[in-house]
């Protein structure tokens, strides 16, 4: 699975950054850096919380 980001929705909320801080950090320009695009498998329950979780739906998984 690899995470896709729509940057010009994305409002850097840090709300998947709550869920997965392994995986998603929002830095001090309010930029989302996503730090594995491509999630190992003991990550991918929370990732997909994340992904459901945005308030502006900017996340996506893409299957390989």
């Amino acid at each position: 699975m690899k995470i896709k980001v729509d940057y010009d929705v994305c409002e850097a909320n840090a709300v998947c950054m709550g869920l997965a801080p392994e995986v998603f950090e929002v830095d001090d320009n309010d930029q989302l850096n996503v730090l594995m695009p491509e999630p190992p498998a003991e990550l991918l329950d929370r990732v997909r919380h994340a992904v459901r979780s945005c308030p502006k739906a900017a996340l996506a998984l893409e299957d390989d």
